[in-house]
């Protein structure tokens, strides 16, 4: 329950595109390894595994681009970017559970467990470039970690995720729009000048 409520509170300050998300992420993230480490469920444990790693990740970035620009900058990913992005999380998709079905003690439902671990991983490295796409990449997370959460017996996880869901459409339409009003602004100093 404490790491699913230190996420949503790490969720918020990404929402408002606050710098402490990715502390709050980390913290999270440990905590709920330690939760998971009693059942027989990778997916969610390497999720937390990824979390940890690209929290600090995503900490330096957002913390460089505050000292460069004064404030986290958001964007629509360039349709190159979404190609490779898209590719590289169903080639690592693949990849992973590839590994999880070569080595069955890893997993129970092998092409979920990489899925939610690869996903993930996309999510939050588009979080840290400050890619709008990252909540896409958010959703197709939840759509698959929320009912698998509920069948392992992790309710209040499930739970929380549910209520992430809400939560990332309400930040999808934030950054959404604070990418489109970046981007109209520099439409229209270009054609200024």
């Amino acid at each position: 329950m404490t790491g699913n409520l230190i996420g949503l509170t790490a969720l918020a300050l990404g929402w408002r595109r606050s710098v402490l998300t990715w502390p709050a992420q980390l913290l999270a993230g440990a905590v709920l390894i330690t939760a998971f480490l009693g059942g027989h469920v990778p997916g969610l444990i390497g999720k937390q595994v990824v979390v940890v790693v690209t929290a600090l990740w995503g900490w330096a970035q957002w913390s460089r681009g505050r000292r460069d620009t004064g404030g986290v900058e958001v964007r629509f990913a360039t349709t190159r970017e979404r190609a490779v992005l898209i590719g590289a999380t169903a080639a690592g998709t693949a990849a992973v559970a590839a590994l999880f079905h070569a080595f069955p003690n890893l997993s129970w439902a092998p092409l979920f467990d990489a899925y939610i671990f690869v996903g993930t991983l996309a999510a939050m490295y588009a979080q840290a470039r400050g890619w709008v796409e990252f909540w896409f990449a958010w959703l197709a997370v939840d759509l698959v970690g929320v009912p698998y959460a509920y069948q392992h017996g992790y309710t209040f996880t499930a739970l929380t995720f549910t209520v992430y869901f809400f939560l990332v459409l309400a930040g999808l339409v934030s950054w959404w729009t604070k990418a489109r009003t970046v981007r109209t602004g520099t439409l229209t100093k270009g054609v200024a000048a």
